[in-house]
């Protein structure tokens, strides 16, 4: 797979709310040093897999479905069809969105995909036949069950301030708590986590604390123990780490989570360095696929990736833009991929918001307006990006770009080039 990295930092995006400046000095250096600790910034899973040890290591990696020491003897007490399908579709690169063993707008355009690129009837159903297509998928189960790794406990969680200027003094727009990351984590939400994990521990675990392999199983509990500050590795000047209680789940302890793949990181793929760790933190591997083509559809809200051959190897649903910024029908090129940037907030450039504020330059995070990733277009002041709430995608408007959740945004930068075509049609 093709590692290319464009260096593009306060970008030229009015619609979404950036704009350019000529500074070579404010650009970002998207393959900076790794944050102090481990090698790489976080524990890795080893030395063949640089993702993080929730890595899922499947057998499509040789190693079987469980991670070693893992609880992997707890079945899960539920039959969970849905999401085992949402899992293997997020696995083939045909986005889900949230995985919550619902079906729903992203769920069917999921489906849609995977229909079209196996030649079956599109219907954007778990009908008959594509679950018979799918069956070749049926040993990986729709849930697995990690420990969260306990450096986990050494980091601060802020509260996300409302205002752009209070918002441009921190140093990171990250996750406000260890929940949000958990769930940013498996692709899904600190709701569907909770009803994985009953009082706080695995389905399927039996009461009593426990161990399997080095992490002690979590004690059945209605209230478990919250999560704790630690040190403030990221400390910010002036702010309040999020409350302690605010967290459910606790490093250390063992959950039962969406069992997504696709999540290895090889070896010498990405530059040691903050966007390493940003993939490793979304469960998102470097093994891609390489596309020529991308088509954002307005009408049904997803974004079509084809390889070389026009063969349809990705699908992700998309927020398209609104009636005040709508997408800017044509063929565009992409100019390149700024990964964990800043974001240049200009009032001026947004309908819905007060000419009277103050431009901000807002520091990069998941939870900064474009999320992880800006792929950056020849329509001016147009680009594809992130989103700091994944929930949304689909289901609200944008500022005329096409937006994804984080995940799928980090995916599809590694796919695309400065040679993919990219088409918006109505």
């Amino acid at each position: 797979m093709r590692n290319f990295i464009a260096t593009v930092s306060l970008l030229a995006l009015a619609a979404c709310g950036m704009s350019g400046q000529d500074n070579d000095a404010a650009e970002t250096n998207i393959a900076a040093t790794a944050d102090s600790g481990s090698e790489y910034g976080y524990e890795t899973y080893g030395d063949d897999n640089l993702a993080d040890t929730m890595a899922s290591n499947d057998a499509a990696y040789g190693k079987g479905d469980a991670m070693p020491g893992s609880a992997d003897t707890i079945a899960d007490p539920e039959d969970r069809p849905v999401m085992q399908a949402q899992v293997v579709l997020d696995r083939r690169g045909f986005g889900p969105g949230v995985i919550d063993g619902k079906m729903g707008l992203s769920t069917e355009n999921a489906l849609r995909g995977f229909q079209e690129a196996n030649k079956l009837e599109i219907t954007g159903k778990l009908d008959t036949k594509t679950r018979s297509a799918l069956e070749q998928w049926r040993d990986i189960p729709a849930t697995r069950v990690v420990t969260i790794p306990a450096s986990w406990s050494t980091e601060t969680f802020y509260e996300m301030p409302d205002s752009p200027a209070d918002q441009a003094k921190m140093k990171r727009l990250g996750y406000t708590s260890l929940d949000e990351k958990l769930a940013e984590r498996f692709h899904t939400t600190v709701d569907v986590l909770k009803q994985l994990n009953p009082g706080g521990v695995p389905a399927g675990m039996k009461g009593g604390a426990s161990t399997t392999g080095p992490a002690k199983r979590a004690t059945a509990s209605a209230t478990p123990t919250p999560a704790k500050s630690g040190a403030a590795q990221n400390a910010e000047d002036g702010f309040t780490p999020t409350p302690n209680n605010d967290s459910f789940f606790t490093a250390g302890r063992q959950i039962r989570v969406p069992n997504i793949g696709a999540d290895r990181i090889a070896p010498g793929k990405v530059e040691k360095g903050d966007w390493q760790k940003t993939l490793a933190s979304l469960g998102v591997g470097t093994e891609q696929a390489e596309v020529t083509r991308i088509v954002v559809s307005e009408k049904a809200g997803t974004l079509k990736a084809f390889d070389a051959d026009d063969k349809l190897v990705a699908m992700f649903t998309v927020t398209t833009g609104s009636k005040n910024d709508p997408l800017p029908i044509g063929e565009w090129k992409i100019l390149g991929v700024a990964r964990n940037t800043p974001f240049a907030y200009n009032p001026e450039l947004f309908w819905d918001v007060s000419d009277d504020e103050e431009k901000q330059m807002l520091p990069p995070g998941p939870n900064g307006p474009v999320g992880v990733v800006w792929i950056d277009l020849s329509k001016e002041h147009y680009g594809i990006h992130g989103t700091p709430e994944p929930e949304t995608i689909g289901r609200t408007q944008s500022h005329g770009c096409v937006r994804l959740t984080n995940w799928d945004a980090a995916r599809l930068s590694q796919m695309v080039s400065t040679d993919t075509q990219v088409i918006f049609e109505a």
